[in-house]
């Protein structure tokens, strides 16, 4: 089992250091085979999930898209919502929010 997991990880490892689409193509297909041939729920739940998400996965290899600062925008927006609990509108809520957005820390 737990080098099944090595395998993986490797696999993925390769897969995602590729910009070929054909390459990480085979890299994830060999995920794939490796996931279900050990017959275990928690493989066989990764591999769907893997195939499911195939068309987004591959074109991770030509686009390289992160979704990165979107989260850290929500981060944000999200401390700034419970540092402002209690503001009695929205207007000032949301001046707080494009005040957040000017500020960059060092």
């Amino acid at each position: 089992m737990f080098f099944a997991i090595d395998l993986v990880k490797e696999e993925l490892t390769q897969a995602y250091s590729t910009r070929d689409e054909d390459e990480m193509a085979d890299h994830l297909t060999h995920v794939v085979e490796i996931c279900e041939g050990t017959k275990n729920v928690h493989f066989k739940w990764f591999s769907n999930l893997i195939l499911k998400h195939w068309n987004g996965l591959i074109s991770h290899a030509v686009l390289r898209l992160s979704n990165g600062k979107i989260e850290g925008i929500n981060n944000r927006i999200k401390t700034v919502r419970r540092m402002s609990y209690g503001f009695r509108d929205d207007e000032y809520f949301f001046l707080k929010l494009m005040d957040m957005s000017r500020y960059h820390p060092a």
